[in-house]
């Protein structure tokens, strides 16, 4: 089965979040991951990488930007965040509330015999 990543835990908000929260998140997120936001040094390493350059060949390296992004894409269309908002709950285990009752371990007594009442018969019929 395919994971449905969790991009309302991507952004860091509420299920229940408006378009404008949404926003306001996705834009505070891009201030802090974008690598072009303060000189790009949280993504640079002081040495070049041999697979690229300098922080190119970070493990990682624009992934989370990436995800933010995608999440970003789809929760700000209603009809997009409508269909990943069902695949989300297709994706999610149904939780069953079960009450357990603890036994004595003993005898609990005479099983209970369920019998038709008959409304009818009395002292006032």
């Amino acid at each position: 089965m395919n994971e449905v990543p969790d991009y309302y835990a991507i952004l860091g908000v509420g299920r229940e979040a408006t378009r404008q929260e949404i926003s306001h998140a996705y834009r505070a997120l891009m201030r802090s991951h974008h690598p072009d936001m303060d000189g790009g040094q949280a993504y640079m390493d002081t040495e070049p990488k041999a697979d690229g350059p300098a922080g190119k060949g970070k493990p990682g390296y624009g992934d989370e930007l990436l995800r933010i992004m995608q999440a970003f894409n789809v929760l700000r269309d209603p009809s997009r965040r409508a269909d990943y908002d069902r695949r989300l709950a297709a994706a999610e285990p149904t939780v069953i509330p079960v009450r357990k009752v603890r036994s004595t371990g003993g005898h609990s007594g005479p099983p209970i015999r369920v019998t038709p009442v008959r409304w009818e018969s009395g002292p006032w019929s």
